[in-house]
C-alpha cells in the first residue's frame, strides 16, 4: 500500500466513523486492508476501494471496521476507577435520588469491546446495590464492531480474561465451562448490547438519561474535532451531575471544559 493509498483509506474510514489513524499505523492498516482484499477476491487496492465506496449497503465498511477496531480488555481493569465507582461515586448517585420512589440507575459502556468491562460493572453493581429496597439499575453495552459485540452477548472468557477477578466473585458470576469461564445468566440479562457508531447523530441523540458513562481508551482512536463532538453528545446523554470515566492517560479536560473534574480518594473522574 502506497502511501497515498493509505491517505485515501483512512480518510474514507475517518469520514464514517471518526477513527482516524496516525501516519504510524499504517502498517497495522495495511495488513487488515490485505486479508479484505484477499477475502473480496480483489487483485489490488485501487479495485477493492472503488468498490468499498461504493458498496451502498455498508457491509464491506461494517467488515473492515470490525478488523480494524479490536482491542484487547479483561475484567476488572484499572481497578482504582472501580473502586472509586463503586465506593465514592455510586453513594453520590445514591444521595442524589433520594427522594424519588423508585430509584434507578442507568450505566452506558461505550466502546465495551467483548464485554469485559460492561460485566464488571453489572458485578460491582449486584454486590452494591442488591440488598437496597426500591432500587433497580441496568448497563448499556455499545461498539462499533459487529463481531465483538456477538463475542460479548455470548460472554464466554479465557482464564487471561478473568485474571483479575476475586476469586469469591469468579465463584458466584461464572461457570466453568471446560477451559473457559462464562457469564452467569442473572448478570447476562442486566446488561443490554447493541452496536453504536460514537459519531452517528441521530442514534447518540437517542441515548440519554444515563447517570455514568465509562468510556475508556476508546476517544484515543478519534482526532480532536471527532473528540470534541462525541464528548458533547455524552454530554447531551448525561442526567444532571452525571459522571463520566475515561481511560487513566485520556484527559476530558484537553477536550473540552464543559465537564468539571472531581479528584475523589481513588481517582479523578469528570461531571456534568
Amino acid at each position: 500500500m502506497t502511501v497515498e493509498e493509505f491517505v485515501k483509506l483512512r480518510d474514507f474510514v475517518y469520514r464514517k466513523t471518526g477513527i482516524y489513524f496516525e501516519e504510524h499505523k499504517k502498517y497495522y492498516v495495511e495488513s487488515r486492508i490485505e486479508s479484505r482484499i484477499r477475502a473480496t477476491g480483489h487483485e489490488n487496492f485501487r479495485s477493492y476501494f472503488t468498490w468499498l465506496r461504493f458498496d451502498m449497503m455498508g457491509k464491506e465498511l461494517q467488515e473492515l471496521v470490525n478488523l480494524l477496531t479490536v482491542n484487547e480488555t479483561y475484567f476488572f481493569r484499572e481497578y482504582y476507577q472501580l473502586k472509586c465507582f463503586a465506593e465514592e461515586v455510586l453513594p453520590e448517585i445514591l444521595d442524589k435520588k433520594r427522594g424519588e420512589k423508585l430509584r434507578k440507575i442507568r450505566v452506558w459502556s461505550a466502546g465495551c469491546s467483548t464485554g469485559e468491562e460492561p460485566y464488571t460493572l453489572a458485578i460491582i453493581m449486584e454486590e452494591m446495590l442488591e440488598d437496597l429496597e426500591g432500587v433497580t439499575w441496568e448497563v448499556h453495552a455499545t461498539d462499533i464492531n459487529t463481531e465483538v459485540m456477538e463475542k460479548a452477548e455470548l460472554g464466554l472468557y479465557s482464564k487471561r480474561s478473568v485474571r483479575l477477578v476475586p476469586e469469591e466473585y469468579k465463584m458466584r458470576y461464572f461457570l466453568k465451562r471446560g477451559e473457559f469461564y462464562e457469564v452467569i445468566p442473572n448478570i447476562k440479562k442486566k446488561v443490554e448490547f447493541y452496536q453504536l457508531n460514537l459519531m452517528d447523530a441521530a442514534e447518540m441523540r437517542k441515548m440519554n438519561n444515563f447517570d455514568l458513562i465509562f468510556c475508556r481508551n476508546v476517544l484515543i482512536y478519534f482526532d480532536d474535532a471527532s473528540r470534541r463532538e462525541v464528548a458533547l453528545y455524552f454530554y447531551e446523554a448525561l442526567t444532571e451531575g452525571g459522571y463520566i470515566f475515561l481511560g487513566h492517560s485520556e484527559s476530558m479536560s484537553r477536550i473540552t471544559p464543559i465537564f468539571k473534574l472531581r479528584r475523589f480518594k481513588n481517582a479523578f473522574v469528570y461531571q456534568k
